[in-house]
């Protein structure tokens, strides 16, 4: 991490929809230039200016003009910051050189990517430059992956606690969710699946629930590619759009943490099914919003969701957690998460080793208090 910058935070992308709520966040909770010195940036300094003004941020915030396809501009904005935080995704189509930069930079990097193909190409390309410099580079800030890695991360550790030992089985179980995914992650979805097409090796990348494990192949992991009855929530459960990815980063999180949870370690991610709750939606369908669009602050405010984690030790006994947010998950608390990481890492994490790291491994109990204490996440022991 770099030290004596001018900011602590860049927001990269701030004039959109979500960098927009970021900047908002920011300037609610922490103002200007007191705790947390931070920056707006973005392709235009005008735009910028005026989603400043109408979020009531004060006036001097500061402004920086830097855009993807401008290297020499990147270059000059990771060189001012601890850590840049961006939400200016596809990340596969705009990120690349923001992630070189920071790497090479020593500058930290936070992003919102649940893009795992791209991500294992950034960690070939760039870990070990990253160790050298000190940069500590961050994907999967937001719902994917936060409340997912950090919700195995906070059962293993009640694990640790009650039963003395981590346990080998852990199940994710989305209980009820109301506000559904951004439009971001549909067009990350979209990216993905459009340079597959051309490149068929991205496949192997994604089906395979240890492609970011740095090289590790664990058990073989449930499909949770169809409804079945789960007995330890006595409920109905079908597949969950989002774990192809959140698996990935709770298996990475295992692989970074030299295994604390097992090399026999099996995770996996479903949906409850309620015929009486509206359905968990699906990525791209005729009503997602466009990447820059989003709800509206009424249907952000009433959002949230309710994750479950259930332990399961070797002979059977059980540890059992809740991770929950309060407000929709793919604005309202991504854009709080992903604020709250950053911060965590540039104040609280400091120690932390450059590399490429999952939000969880990085700054585990940590980033858990923040959360809780800022971003109305709680973390729940419900083990009887």
């Amino acid at each position: 991490m770099r030290a004596n910058t001018e900011f602590d935070i860049i927001v990269y992308g701030a004039s959109g929809f979500t960098g927009r709520l970021v900047a908002e966040y920011l300037s609610g909770r922490y103002g200007v230039g007191g705790e947390v010195k931070w920056a707006m940036a973005g392709r235009s300094a005008d735009k910028l200016a005026q989603v400043r003004d109408e979020i009531g941020a004060p006036k001097d915030v500061p402004l920086v003009v830097a855009d993807a396809d401008d290297p020499a501009s990147l270059t000059a904005m990771v060189a001012r910051t601890k850590a840049v935080l961006t939400t200016v995704g596809p990340y596969q189509l705009y990120g690349s050189a923001l992630v070189a930069a920071c790497a090479a930079a020593g500058t930290d990097y936070l992003d919102l990517c649940g893009e795992p193909a791209w991500m294992r190409q950034m960690i070939d390309a760039h870990d070990a430059e990253a160790r050298r410099t000190g940069a500590r580079i961050v994907f999967s800030c937001g719902f994917d992956s936060i409340p997912f890695e950090l919700g195995a991360f906070f059962v293993e550790e009640i694990a640790k606690a009650r039963l003395g030992a981590p346990v080998p089985r852990v199940k994710g179980r989305v209980r009820r969710m109301k506000g559904g995914f951004s439009g971001g992650t549909a067009a990350s979805l979209q990216a993905t699946m459009a340079a597959a097409a051309k490149d068929p090796s991205i496949i192997a990348y994604l089906t395979d629930p240890f492609s970011l494990a740095n090289g590790f192949k664990g058990p073989a992991q449930p499909p949770g590619d169809k409804a079945e009855h789960d007995p330890d929530l006595d409920a109905q459960v079908g597949p969950f759009v989002m774990a192809t990815i959140n698996t990935k980063n709770v298996h990475r999180a295992n692989a970074l943490l030299d295994h604390a949870w097992g090399q026999d370690f099996v995770y996996d991610e479903m949906v409850v099914i309620d015929p009486n709750a509206p359905p968990v939606g699906s990525l791209g369908g005729p009503n997602m919003p466009k990447p820059g669009e989003g709800p509206s602050k009424e249907e952000r405010e009433t959002g949230f969701f309710d994750v479950a984690f259930i332990g399961i030790a070797a002979d059977g006994r059980q540890v059992r957690a809740g991770v929950t947010g309060d407000k929709d998950p793919g604005y309202g608390s991504t854009s709080k998460m992903i604020s709250e990481a950053a911060i965590c890492l540039v104040k609280d994490a400091t120690e932390v080793r450059g590399g490429v790291w999952t939000p969880g491994a990085a700054m585990g109990n940590r980033l858990i208090k923040r959360l809780t204490d800022n971003a109305g996440l709680a973390f729940i022991d419900e083990t009887a």
